[in-house]
């Protein structure tokens, strides 16, 4: 039988693995948004850009300068002005750890 001190650092760690879980299925959720340009998962079409593999900083690089307007583009610098600097990073990261 475990004592209450178990049991509670048990809940902890599965609310935390929760947490860390759900974080993943928002950054998919965010990175689905790319997929009409960029392919599921980053890997486009030929044609597009693809965006699986590539380097997360260059890629995060590429965004910030999209939401900047310091980037020429045709709908990325309002798509890209949605999300905060860190749900950039995620998608980024994202991207950046997706098989080419």
């Amino acid at each position: 039988m475990m004592k209450p001190m178990k049991w509670l650092a048990a809940g902890v760690l599965g609310a935390a693995a929760m947490g860390a879980q759900a974080q993943v299925n928002q950054i998919k959720v965010w990175a689905a948004a790319c997929a009409n340009c960029h392919g599921t998962d980053g890997r486009a079409e030929p044609g597009a850009i693809s965006l699986a593999g590539q380097s997360k900083d260059d890629l995060l690089q590429k965004l910030l300068d999209f939401k900047a307007g310091k980037r020429p583009a045709t709908i990325m610098h309002q798509l890209a002005k949605g999300y905060s600097d860190e749900q950039l990073a995620d998608i980024a990261g994202y991207f950046a750890a997706q098989k080419k």
